[in-house]
């Protein structure tokens, strides 16, 4: 589960920041300078990133045995600027808390 976690962890913020360059930065050169192209390289790059986070939202979520309520928090926090940091942070402290409650749940340095 942990690195679960940490998988997640990565793609929430690499998604974030990819999201935040996209709203803040590209699509004003796109809309205010009329210039599309630096968002026809970066908006597919944006997507494949969303993409690899939903994929490592699903793995965290089926490892924690959530709800599909919580995947689907999760999901579409990486649509909204900043909200995927306090997301992260959120499911970040939940799984360090289950982890630090119950060793059984963390695999022994010793396993193969």
């Amino acid at each position: 589960m942990r690195a679960a976690a940490t998988r997640f962890r990565i793609m929430a913020w690499v998604t974030g920041v990819s999201l935040l360059v996209l709203v803040f930065v590209i699509m004003p050169i796109r809309y205010l300078g009329d210039n599309p192209t630096p968002s026809e390289y970066f908006s597919p790059f944006h997507g494949l990133m969303y993409f690899l986070y939903v994929i490592t939202a699903f793995d965290l979520v089926s490892r924690m045995r959530w709800g599909i309520r919580r995947l689907i928090v999760i999901m579409l926090a990486g649509c909204v600027p900043f909200l995927s940091f306090v997301v992260e942070r959120g499911v970040h402290r939940d799984v360090m808390a289950r982890l630090d409650a119950s060793p059984a749940a963390a695999p022994s340095p010793t396993a193969p």
